[in-house]
């Protein structure tokens, strides 16, 4: 029977040591807990220190979460790793902006992750107000549905803005000492579990 291909994910930051590991990771080890290989999720650097393994802050971040930092080597963003990409998921607007540089013809399907947790939320609340809710659907239904959300998701933007435009962005924390880390943590990492209670919800 021939299977549909995985969902790809890309998260993006600048160095690819610091805030995108950390959100390829957990993303990975949740949506593989939600429906085992039907997910691919990476990461790469606009400016990528190239590889070079995950900080050790972010690496413990990665395991009080669950997830492994382990085998994990940095890599520059090249339109090759952006083709095919069914979500691109950007730490901060400016690496939006780098992305859609390099392929404008992922405008719909590129955001800062903190700005598409709140469009799933809005997207959770219609649902929950329609009485929706998908039962397991299959794979190929499953791959449908998360290569369509982009679409769905743009379409609620103007119900998902930030009351500031620093509210999109994860901060840097790279040589910034440990409280940048706490602060990279505790704006990043809502933002990932939206996501993935939105994966559970409909899968």
């Amino acid at each position: 029977m021939e299977t549909s291909p995985p969902i790809r994910i890309l998260t993006v930051c600048t160095g690819n040591i610091c805030r995108s590991p950390v959100a390829e990771r957990l993303l990975r080890a949740g949506l593989d807990q939600v429906r085992p290989g039907a997910f691919r999720v990476e990461s790469a650097g606009t400016r990528a220190m190239v590889g070079e393994a995950v900080q050790p802050s972010s690496a413990d971040i990665i395991r009080n979460y669950g997830g492994t930092p382990d085998g994990f080597a940095a890599r520059q963003l090249t339109p090759k790793i952006l083709r095919d990409t069914d979500l691109v998921l950007t730490m901060a607007a400016r690496h939006r902006g780098e992305v859609l540089q390099m392929d404008a013809s992922l405008l719909r399907r590129t955001f800062t992750i903190r700005e598409f947790a709140r469009m799933l939320k809005v997207l959770e609340h219609r649902d929950r107000e329609q009485g929706g809710g998908a039962q397991a659907p299959a794979a190929e239904d499953l791959a449908a549905f998360w290569r369509g959300l982009p679409v769905r998701a743009a379409a609620v933007r103007h119900l998902a803005l930030a009351e500031d435009a620093s509210e999109n962005d994860v901060v840097d924390p790279y040589r910034r000492g440990e409280d940048m880390y706490r602060q990279m943590e505790d704006e990043l990492a809502p933002a990932l579990l939206t996501v993935l209670r939105f994966a559970r919800h409909n899968s």
